[in-house]
């Protein structure tokens, strides 16, 4: 039974974002994988503040946060999956809180070119990022998606990125709405409503999309 964690880092429980996470969870679960959807925002975590200790200590140095039980269930997870809405190019405040905690996964040593990384444990996982962003262009996610190509590399070898993009989703539970509804909002943003019967069958697609990842990666 494979073991799946999901990051939201959406502020919003009932959000795209949500909502696309929940479909990839019921393809894993499909599959028999052992599931828990984590809600980053409500995770006391502390930031990492880049001391270093953790080079020495082969963990983080920082206690009396929740950290230690969340590295925990990230290091016996065979999937591990980052959902968040996109945010000035980036991911939510709470997500990259998270992200900078998994320094203390690796020894990083400045060299003369660059940094060397060398993980402090043998990784072989799949990583999955699901964006929602306001945005027509998927471009606007790129940052993202650069951060997890160079994170899921320096961790290891063996792990394997998955990426899914949600684009125009700037409303609450806009990828599950109609094409119709969506003409309806269209409307008030400004926006052709031409381009609602194509955004609705597009936004089906990225919820069947990530089910069945879900399905695939728990096989």
């Amino acid at each position: 039974m494979k073991k799946v964690i999901a990051f939201n880092g959406s502020p919003r429980r009932n959000g795209n974002t949500s909502l696309l996470v929940k479909s990839f969870l019921e393809g894993a679960i499909q599959s028999g994988s052992q599931t828990e959807e984590i809600i980053v925002q409500n995770l006391n975590l502390d930031y990492c503040t880049g001391c270093l200790r953790c080079n020495i200590l082969g963990r983080c140095a920082i206690r009396g946060d929740e950290w230690v039980e969340v590295s925990g269930k990230i290091s016996e997870a065979d999937v591990l999956v980052f959902a968040s809405p996109v945010y000035f190019h980036h991911v939510s405040a709470p997500m990259k809180k998270l992200l900078d905690r998994f320094r203390s996964f690796v020894k990083v040593q400045i060299t003369e070119t660059g940094l060397l990384h060398t993980p402090h444990q043998v990784w072989n996982k799949d990583f999955v990022l699901i964006l929602c962003m306001g945005s027509s262009d998927a471009i606007d996610g790129q940052p993202v998606i650069d951060l997890f190509n160079y994170m899921t590399e320096i961790l290891g070898k063996g792990n394997r990125l998955h990426v899914i993009t949600g684009t125009r989703l700037a409303m609450v539970h806009q990828v599950t709405k109609s094409a119709e509804e969506l003409a309806a909002l269209y409307t008030k943003l400004g926006l052709s409503e031409n381009l609602a019967a194509g955004d609705a069958e597009k936004n089906r697609k990225i919820l069947d999309d990530c089910c069945l990842l879900g399905v695939k990666l728990s096989e």
